[in-house]
């Protein structure tokens, strides 16, 4: 058994982890554990909750206020892991400044960075978003819907990234990308953007965005994308979504088409 000396040692080091740590402990309380609890009790999962507040508040076929209302239930309800409006202002500037005709969204989620990416592209453009999950491209398909975008603009496809880029030209339609935004799990980041380079999806000169790259992180694709001379590399620092005291990051690649 630990003596009470041994303790009280020990206590100044563990006031310190929980001071330092303390935004990271209040992430995991709200992203996780209530949540989870919510989940359990309600039957009714986080994505569908967040859905049904947009159905009650939101105007249709506003998309800008779609996420404002989208941002009010992250803050005062429920965390959901989107790209969110600090980081969401990088993206929509970006987006502006090169006016691409054809965009890949990886990780459509509940649909927020999809109308965000929607709302921002010019005239005659496409947007092609793809999600793993059935059950949140179920809710993704009405938040997008919701905000007034039809398949002419954005085409949700559902399935594996590792399955669905390798047929994106020949069954989608699409030739190559001038934007893609990576937002799925990181751990696939790097693996995708090879699947993108060997499938020719790149178009030259061609912006690649990658949300949470500092944190949770993704540093196989930063050194990736750093040291392997195909693109030009930059990281846009701002805060996690909906937790300003974390910081985070957007990574911007521009592939030059050296191969």
């Amino acid at each position: 058994m630990v003596s009470p000396a041994i303790a009280l040692a020990f206590l100044p080091f563990l006031v310190t982890l929980l001071i330092r740590y303390r935004h990271y402990l209040v992430l995991l309380y709200r992203a996780v554990l209530v949540g989870w609890l919510r989940d359990r009790l309600t039957g009714v999962p986080r994505e569908q909750r967040a859905f049904q507040y947009l159905l009650a508040h939101a105007i249709p076929g506003d998309p800008r206020h779609l996420l404002q209302t989208f941002d009010q239930w992250c803050y005062r309800c429920e965390h959901l892991s989107s790209v969110g409006p600090v980081k969401g202002r990088i993206v929509e500037r970006l987006l502006q400044e090169r006016a691409p005709l054809r965009v890949l969204e990886l990780g459509t989620y509940c649909g927020y960075g999809t109308v965000l990416l929607a709302q921002g592209l010019p005239p005659g453009a496409r947007l092609y978003t793809v999600e793993a999950d059935p059950r949140h491209a179920a809710v993704a398909e009405k938040v997008i819907r919701l905000a007034g975008f039809d398949e002419q603009t954005v085409e949700l496809i559902v399935g594996p990234s590792e399955e669905v880029i390798p047929r994106l030209r020949e069954k989608h339609g699409l030739p190559k990308a001038d934007f893609v935004f990576m937002d799925h799990w990181k751990r696939c980041y790097l693996r995708d953007l090879r699947l993108l380079e060997s499938h020719r999806l790149l178009a030259e000169g061609a912006t690649v965005l990658a949300d949470n790259v500092l944190f949770p992180g993704a540093p196989h694709f930063l050194q990736y994308a750093k040291t392997c001379g195909k693109y030009r590399c930059k990281v846009h620092r701002a805060s996690l979504e909906y937790f300003r005291a974390i910081p985070d990051g957007i990574a911007e690649l521009c592939y030059t088409g050296n191969c």
